[in-house]
C-alpha cells in the first residue's frame, strides 16, 4: 500500500481534490461498466447458459441480497482499517468476481460470481468518505465531487450500454464477457497509485456478532421476498422467513446498543440530523432499484394483444434508459448549485419532490412514448440529485470518525428498500408467482400499483425533508 499523502491545506485542499476526484471517477466508470454493459445482452447470457429468460431475474435478486450485507461491514472496516484499504480489497474482490463471471460454464457458477460483484456497491460511500476526509468535512466540496463521480457513472452506463449492444454481434460471449473484467482489474492500479491514504480516526475492531446477527436477519429476509416472488402469497415458506428475518434483529439491536463498537450505531443511524437522510435512502430505494424492469416490460408490451404497452422495440427501450441515465446526470451535477443557494435539505426534499412527480405522472399518462419519456427524464433528474446528495449529506450529519459507516448505510437502507419494494412489485404484476408458466400480461393495474407506490415513497421523503428544513437554517 502506498505511502500515507500529508493533509492537504489552504490553497491546495482545491488542485489535491481535482487529482483526487479524477483517480476515483475512473473507479465510476468501472461501476458503470458493470451497471451498464450487461443489460442489453442479457437475453444473450440466458442463451449462452443455456436458461430461461425469466432466471435472470435471480441475478439483480442474489446481487442486492449480497450487497445489503456487505456494504455494513465494508464501510465499517473503512472506519477502523482506512477507506483507501477498504476500497482496493473491495475492487480486487469485484476484480475477480468478474473474471468468474466471464469464464462461469454453468447457471449455478455465474450466479455466484454474479452475487460477489455486489462488492462494488460499497465503492461510491467510500469514495465520498475518502473526499469528506481529504478535504477536513467540507461539505460544500464534498458535495461537488460526489455530483462529478455520480455523472461519471451514469455517463459510463450509457457508453457501456451502447459498447456492448454494438459489439454483441461481432463477438463471442466469452470473449464479450472478458471486457468489465479487464477494465476492473486496470482500476485496481488506479487506486493504489492514484489515491491517497488517509489514516482513520476510529480505532476497535469488527463487531463480528453484529455482523453475523445482521447477515443472517437480511438474508433469511431476502430469501423470504425471493420465495415470496417465485411461489405467490399463499404459501407459508416465505412468511416464515420473512418473520424469521424481523425477528433476529431484535437480538440485532440488543447486541449493537451493548457494543462498545458496534457494527451498526444505531445511536448514530437515528440521530436527529442522521435518521432522515437514511429513510429517504430507504423510500428511495424503491423507484431507483425497483422500479426499472417494470418499466422496460411495459414499454415492451404491444398494446394491440395487452390492451395497453408502447410495444416499442428494445432499441426503443434502450432510448428511454438513455435518456433516464442523462437525466440523472443533470440532476447529479446541477445538485451542488441547487444546495448551495437553497441548502442540502431543500435540495434533498426537491429531488424527492421531481421522483414523486415523475412517476405520479404516469397514471394518467402512459400511453405514448413521449408521455414515457417526459416522466422519466423528471424522475431522472429528482433520482440523479438524490443518487449524489444522499452519501454527502450523510457524511455532513456524522462524526468524522463515522463518515465510512453512514455513507455506506445510504446504500444498505437503499438496496434494502429496492429489495423489499421489487418483491412487491413482483407480487402486482404476477400475484401467482413466477413459477406459474400459464400466466400471460401483467394487468394494467399492477403498473398502476408500481407507480403508484414509486410516487407515494418519494412524496413522503419529500415532506420529511421538508419539514425537518422548514425548522433549520439552510
Amino acid at each position: 500500500m502506498t505511502a500515507t499523502a500529508p493533509m492537504p491545506t489552504g490553497s491546495n485542499i482545491r488542485g489535491d481534490l481535482a487529482k483526487i476526484v479524477g483517480f476515483l471517477v475512473c473507479v465510476e466508470i468501472a461501476s458503470g461498466v458493470l451497471q451498464g454493459y450487461y443489460t442489453p445482452i442479457f437475453t444473450d447470457i440466458a442463451r449462452h447458459l443455456a436458461i430461461h429468460d425469466a432466471d435472470v431475474n435471480w441475478f439483480e435478486a442474489s446481487q442486492l441480497m449480497v450487497s445489503a450485507i456487505l456494504v455494513p461491514v465494508l464501510a465499517k472496516a473503512g472506519d477502523l482499517y482506512g477507506h483507501k484499504k477498504v476500497l482496493v480489497f473491495a475492487t480486487i474482490a469485484t476484480a475477480a468476481a468478474t473474471w468468474a463471471v466471464a469464464f462461469a460454464p454453468t447457471f449455478a457458477t455465474f450466479l455466484v460470481a454474479w452475487s460477489l460483484q455486489g462488492f462494488y456497491v460499497v465503492w461510491l460511500p467510500l469514495e465520498v468518505a475518502i473526499v469528506h476526509r481529504r478535504t477536513s468535512g467540507d461539505e460544500r466540496r464534498t458535495r461537488w465531487a460526489a455530483g462529478v463521480l455520480v455523472a461519471a457513472l451514469e455517463a459510463s452506463v450509457i457508453v457501456a450500454a451502447l459498447t456492448s449492444g454494438a459489439l454483441a454481434d461481432t463477438m463471442g460471449m466469452s470473449v464479450l464477457l472478458l471486457l468489465p473484467a479487464v477494465v476492473v482489474t486496470l482500476v485496481v492500479f488506479v487506486i493504489w497509485f492514484g489515491v491517497p491514504d488517509v489514516p482513520p480516526v476510529e480505532t476497535g475492531r469488527l463487531d463480528w456478532l453484529g455482523f453475523g446477527l445482521l447477515a443472517a436477519g437480511l438474508g433469511a429476509i431476502m430469501a423470504g421476498l425471493m420465495v415470496l416472488r417465485l411461489t405467490g402469497v399463499a404459501n407459508l415458506w416465505p412468511w416464515a422467513l420473512l418473520a424469521l428475518g424481523v425477528a433476529l434483529f431484535v437480538p440485532f439491536t440488543r447486541v449493537e446498543l451493548a457494543s462498545p463498537a458496534p457494527l451498526v450505531d444505531l445511536r448514530v443511524f437515528f440521530a436527529p440530523g442522521q435518521w432522515p437522510v437514511q429513510l429517504t435512502a430507504t423510500l428511495f430505494g424503491a423507484s431507483v432499484l425497483g422500479a426499472q424492469i417494470p418499466l422496460s416490460t411495459f414499454a415492451r408490451t404491444d398494446p394491440n394483444v395487452a390492451g395497453y404497452g408502447l410495444g416499442v422495440s428494445a432499441s426503443g427501450v434502450s432510448i428511454i434508459i438513455g435518456l433516464y441515465v442523462l437525466s440523472l446526470a443533470v440532476g447529479a451535477l446541477t445538485m451542488p448549485l441547487i444546495a448551495r443557494r437553497i441548502g442540502t435539505l431543500w435540495s434533498l426534499a426537491l429531488g424527492a419532490g421531481l421522483v414523486t412527480v415523475g412517476y405520479l405522472l404516469f397514471l394518467p399518462f402512459h400511453g405514448t412514448y413521449l408521455q414515457t419519456l417526459t416522466n422519466m427524464v423528471i424522475a431522472g433528474i429528482g433520482s440523479g440529485s438524490l443518487v449524489a446528495a444522499l452519501p454527502a449529506a450523510a457524511a455532513a450529519a456524522a462524526p468524522s470518525t463515522h463518515t465510512g459507516f453512514v455513507t455506506g448505510m445510504t446504500n444498505t437502507v437503499k438496496t434494502i428498500g429496492g429489495s423489499v419494494a421489487s418483491a412487491i412489485y413482483g407480487l402486482a404484476l404476477l400475484s401467482t408467482g413466477s413459477l406459474d408458466t400459464a400466466a400471460g400480461h401483467a394487468p394494467l393495474s399492477g403498473y398502476l400499483v408500481v407507480w403508484t407506490i414509486c410516487g407515494a415513497t418519494a412524496l413522503v421523503a419529500a415532506v420529511i425533508l421538508a419539514r425537518l428544513a422548514s425548522r433549520r437554517r439552510p
